[in-house]
C-alpha cells in the first residue's frame, strides 16, 4: 500500500474504494495526498473533501488513518488503527468556526454566538488544533520565534477566533470592577438627587405655577383639605391668592355682585391680562360650605365638557374659601325664562338648544365622563348661559360619585331645591341617575311653559307645575300649556313632544323613568313612538296660596289617609 504524488511529473499514487464490499470496481471514496507544501492526507468522497489527516509534521500525520495489516496465520486483516475516530473529525462537518461537542448524541455549537447578550466574539490564542487548510509550515525554536517571523512575513498579529463566554472567562477583572463602581455611583447619584426633588417639594408650603399656587395638604394648615384627594388627579389647579381675586373683582365691590346662593356670593372679576372670571365666595357663617367647596374641587376638577361650567382656580387663606371659574355673561337659565321681558330673546330654536345642552351635559356626567356623577341639584338657576345662550351645568357642590357598579346610594342628610328633588330622594333619601331625570324632567316643562314650579299655583285647581301639566294631559289639551311666544305651528309637534317627554322623566316611581340617553333619542325624535306617561310624582297634595285659610290647608292638605302609631314600652 502507498500513496504519494510527484509534482515534477505531475504523477500521483492514490487508492480507491470499492464500490460495496462484493463489488471491487471503483467506488466513491478515494485517499491521496495533497500536493501542497505540507503534506496531508485527505479522504474524497467523489470531489468533495470528506476528511483530513493533519500536515505532517516530520514525524507522523496529525491526525489519523486506518492502517490495516494481514495477519497470515488468523487468515485476516487486523486494524492497528482508525481515523477518523468520530464524526467530528468529518472535514468541516460543522461549518467555518464551527465546534463540534462529544456527547451521547453528536451536537455542533453554533459557530457564531454574536448577538447573545450583547457580546461579540473574540480572537485568543488556541492550542492542539489542526492547522487550517492550505498553511505555510515553518520550523522555529520557540513561540516568540514564530511571532517574530509571522509579523516578518504578514505584518500582522496572529489572531484564532473564539466564542465570547471563553473570553469572557479570560478578561481582566479589574475591568468588571470598575463597571460596577461606576454603575453603582451613577445610580446612587440619581436616586439621591430624586430624593432630594421630593423632600424639598413636600417641604414647600406653596409653589409658584403657572399664575397660581400649589397648596400643602395638610390638617395643620387646611383641616378642610386632609384628604390626600383633594384635588383628584388634578393637584395643579391654579390656587390663587386672595389679593389677586380682591383686584380682579375692585374688592368684592356690590356692583360687581352677580348673584348670591344659599352658600355664599358670586362676584364677576377681570384679571390683568383680560381674562373675565367668577368667584363664589362661600360665606364665612356656612356651616355647610366646607363640605361643598370640597366636593366641587374634586368633582368638578376631573371632568370637561362642553355643557359644563369651567373650573378655572380656587383659593384658600385663613377662613376664606373662593371657587373661580369661567365667566357666563348672561348669567343663569332663569334670569331669562322667568324674566317677562328676557323671555322673549327666548324663541324655541334657542330653548331646544337649552335642553339638548343641558341633557348632553347630564349624559356626560352620568356615563360618559371617567367618573360617574349625579349632580343632585339641577335647576334653572344652576344653568349658566355664554355669550351665545349655550347652557352650562354649574354647581357642583352637592354632587356625588358613583363607584362603578353603584346603581344607587342613600343618605340622611338631604340636600337641594325642593320642587326639583325626586320624591324617593326628598322622603326616603335614596338617589340615583333617576333623580337627576326627574329634575331634568322638571327643568323641561319649565323651559316649555315659561313658568317656575316652585312658585307656581293655578287658582281654580290649586296645583303645581307638574300637577297642572298633568291635568292638561288627561284633559287632551295639553298645548295650552306652552308659552304664548312659542305658539308657532310649524314647531308644535315639536313642543308637544318635549312636554311627553318631560312628564315621562317626572314619574313617581324611578323605574318608569327613562335614562338620559332615552331622552335625547326621544327628543331627537329617534324614538319615533313614545310610552304614555304614568302619574307625576307630588300631583296628589294641593298647594294653596299664603291668603287662604289656614283651615282648609289643614283639611284638604293631602288626598291620603296616613294613620301614626306611637310606640311606648312598658
Amino acid at each position: 500500500m502507498m500513496i504519494g504524488v510527484n509534482p515534477k511529473l505531475g504523477e500521483k499514487t492514490q487508492l480507491t474504494s470499492w464500490k460495496s464490499n462484493s463489488d471491487p470496481s471503483i467506488g466513491d471514496f478515494s485517499i491521496q495526498l495533497d500536493p501542497i507544501s505540507i503534506p496531508q492526507v485527505i479522504i474524497w468522497n467523489g470531489s468533495k473533501s470528506h476528511w483530513r489527516s493533519g500536515p505532517w509534521n516530520n514525524q507522523i500525520f496529525i491526525g489519523t488513518l486506518i492502517e490495516k495489516w494481514w495477519d497470515d496465520e488468523k487468515k485476516e486483516w487486523i486494524q492497528s488503527w482508525l481515523g477518523p475516530k468520530t464524526e467530528c473529525d468529518i472535514y468541516a462537518t460543522c461549518g467555518p468556526f464551527g465546534g463540534c461537542v462529544k456527547r451521547a448524541q453528536f451536537q455542533c455549537e453554533g459557530n457564531n454566538t454574536n448577538g447573545e447578550n450583547e457580546k461579540e466574539d473574540g480572537f485568543i490564542k488556541l492550542e492542539k488544533a489542526k492547522v487550517p487548510d492550505f498553511p505555510n509550515y515553518m520550523n522555529t525554536a520557540n513561540v516568540e520565534e514564530c511571532e517574530q517571523v509571522f509579523k516578518e512575513l504578514f505584518k500582522a498579529d496572529l489572531y484564532i477566533r473564539d466564542a465570547h463566554t471563553d473570553i469572557d472567562k479570560k478578561r481582566d477583572p479589574r475591568l468588571l470592577i470598575i463597571i460596577t463602581v461606576v454603575i453603582g455611583v451613577v445610580g446612587i447619584s440619581i436616586f439621591g438627587c430624586l430624593l432630594w426633588r421630593r423632600i424639598t417639594k413636600m417641604r414647600g408650603k406653596k409653589m409658584k405655577y403657572k399664575g397660581g399656587l400649589y397648596f400643602k395638604r395638610d390638617k395643620e394648615t387646611s383641616p378642610d383639605f386632609s384628604d390626600s384627594n383633594m384635588l383628584g388627579e388634578n393637584p395643579e389647579l391654579p390656587v390663587f391668592t386672595i389679593e389677586k381675586l380682591a383686584i380682579a373683582t375692585n374688592n368684592f365691590t356690590f356692583d360687581n355682585k352677580l348673584g348670591e346662593g344659599g352658600f355664599g356670593s358670586v362676584y364677576k372679576g377681570k384679571f390683568s391680562d383680560g381674562q373675565e372670571i367668577a368667584v363664589k365666595r362661600l360665606s364665612k357663617s356656612s356651616g355647610q360650605g366646607s363640605e361643598e367647596f370640597k366636593n366641587e374641587v374634586v368633582v368638578i376638577s376631573k371632568l370637561q365638557h362642553r355643557n359644563l361650567v369651567r373650573l378655572v382656580g380656587c383659593c384658600i387663606e385663613g377662613e376664606e374659601k373662593m371657587l373661580i371659574y369661567e365667566y357666563m355673561p348672561n348669567k343663569s337659565l332663569d334670569a331669562f325664562l322667568f324674566d317677562p321681558t328676557k323671555r322673549a330673546l327666548l324663541d324655541w330654536k334657542k330653548r331646544f338648544q337649552i335642553i339638548e345642552g343641558i341633557c348632553r351635559g347630564t349624559l356626560y356626567l352620568h356615563r360618559d365622563s371617567r367618573l360617574r356623577v349625579i349632580h343632585r341639584d339641577l335647576k334653572a338657576s344652576n344653568i349658566l348661559l355664554d355669550e351665545e345662550l349655550n347652557p352650562k351645568i354649574s354647581d357642583f357642590g352637592m354632587a356625588r360619585i358613583f363607584g362603578g357598579n353603584e346603581l344607587q346610594a342613600n343618605t340622611i342628610r338631604v340636600v337641594g331645591t325642593y320642587g326639583y328633588m325626586s320624591p324617593e330622594y326628598a322622603m326616603e333619601g335614596i338617589f340615583s341617575e333617576k333623580s337627576d331625570v326627574f329634575s331634568l324632567g322638571v327643568l323641561l316643562l319649565e323651559i316649555v311653559s315659561g313658568k317656575r314650579n316652585t312658585s307656581f299655583y293655578q287658582h281654580e285647581q290649586s296645583l303645581s307645575l307638574l300637577g297642572h301639566a298633568w291635568k292638561l294631559w288627561n284633559e287632551d289639551n295639553v298645548q295650552t300649556l306652552i308659552d304664548p311666544g312659542l305658539l308657532e305651528p310649524c314647531f308644535q309637534e315639536e313642543i308637544l313632544r318635549c312636554i311627553h317627554v318631560g312628564l315621562l322623566c317626572v314619574q313617581e316611581f324611578a323605574k318608569d323613568r327613562p335614562i338620559v340617553s332615552i331622552i335625547l333619542s326621544m327628543l331627537t325624535s329617534e324614538i319615533a313612538h313614545l310610552p304614555t306617561p304614568k302619574q307625576p310624582a307630588f300631583t296628589g297634595r294641593q298647594i294653596y296660596s299664603d291668603s287662604e285659610p289656614s283651615e282648609k290647608s289643614l283639611r284638604e292638605c293631602s288626598i291620603n289617609n296616613v294613620s301614626i302609631t306611637a310606640i311606648q314600652g312598658r
